[in-house]
C-alpha cells in the first residue's frame, strides 16, 4: 500500500493522451499564474500621464470631487467624480467632469474634457471684466461684478477658482440659491459667456469706440484716451 502511494503522489504526471486538454494550474489562467492576463492579482492600471497642447501652460484647478457608487448584482462598485477647472490666465477657461474608478484619472478625464470646452471671455486692462452680469443653472444663481484695480477676486468657492484660472483680479460676485458646486461652475460660465467688449460692441454697430464712450459722459479727450486703451 505505501509502494502504490507513493507512486501516486511522487511519480511525475502523465503526458495528456490524444483529445485530452492539458491540465491548468490552480489559478486557471493560461500561464498557470494566479489570475488576471498580466499574472499579477490586481487589475491594469492604464493611466497615461496628462500632456500639454502645444507646450501650453493652463491653470488647473480641482473644484470638487465626489465618491459615487453603483449597485450591481455581486455589491456595490465605487468609483470617484470629479470636476475640474482649466484655464491659462490671459482670458480662456473652462470647466470639464470625469468619472473613473481611481482619482487620478478621473482627474485627468475631466481636466481633457475642460480643455476641449475653454471659451474666450474679454478682459478690461486685463484684470476685471468690461460690465455686470448674471448667470442662472438651475438652483443656482451668481452676479459678477467688475472692479477698480487692488480690489481682488471677492469669490468663494467654485467661482474662486474660474476666475483664478481666467486671470481676472479684481472683481466682485454674489451667489444665491444653490451652493451645488456643478450648478454654481455653469452658472458662472454662463454669465461670463455674456460678456463683450466695447470693441466688439462698436464693430458690431458700426461705430468707433470713443463714441460709446462718449455716451457715458466722458469728454472727448478721456474717450479717445480711454478708446486706445482697450485693446479687446
Amino acid at each position: 500500500m505505501a509502494d502504490e502511494v507513493q507512486n501516486v503522489e511522487g511519480a511525475p504526471e502523465a503526458a495528456p493522451t490524444e483529445g485530452q486538454a492539458p491540465r491548468r494550474g490552480r489559478g486557471g489562467g493560461r500561464d498557470g499564474g494566479r489570475g488576471g492576463r498580466d499574472g499579477g492579482r490586481g487589475r491594469r492600471d492604464d493611466r497615461r500621464p496628462r500632456d500639454e497642447d502645444g507646450g501650453e501652460e493652463l491653470i488647473e484647478k480641482l473644484v470638487h470631487i465626489n465618491r459615487v457608487s453603483k449597485t450591481v448584482k455581486g455589491g456595490k462598485r465605487f468609483g470617484f467624480a470629479a470636476l475640474v477647472v482649466v484655464g491659462d490666465g490671459k482670458g480662456r477657461a473652462g470647466f470639464g467632469h470625469g468619472k473613473a474608478r481611481e482619482v487620478p484619472e478621473a482627474i485627468s478625464k475631466a481636466t481633457a474634457a475642460a480643455k476641449k470646452a475653454m471659451i474666450r471671455v474679454p478682459l478690461r486692462d486685463g484684470r476685471t471684466l468690461h460690465h455686470d452680469g448674471l448667470g442662472h443653472f438651475g438652483a443656482g444663481k451668481v452676479t459678477v461684478r467688475s472692479a477698480p484695480a487692488g480690489t481682488g477676486i471677492i469669490a468663494g468657492g467654485p467661482m474662486r477658482a474660474v476666475f483664478e484660472s481666467l486671470g481676472v483680479a479684481d472683481v466682485v460676485t454674489k451667489s444665491n440659491g444653490t451652493s451645488n458646486p456643478y450648478n454654481m461652475i455653469r452658472a458662472t460660465f454662463e454669465a461670463l459667456g455674456e460678456q463683450t467688449s466695447p470693441k466688439s460692441v462698436a464693430q458690431r454697430r458700426g461705430k468707433k469706440v470713443s463714441d460709446l464712450i462718449k455716451r457715458g459722459g466722458a469728454s472727448d479727450r478721456a474717450a479717445e484716451a480711454e478708446a486706445a486703451a482697450v485693446t479687446e
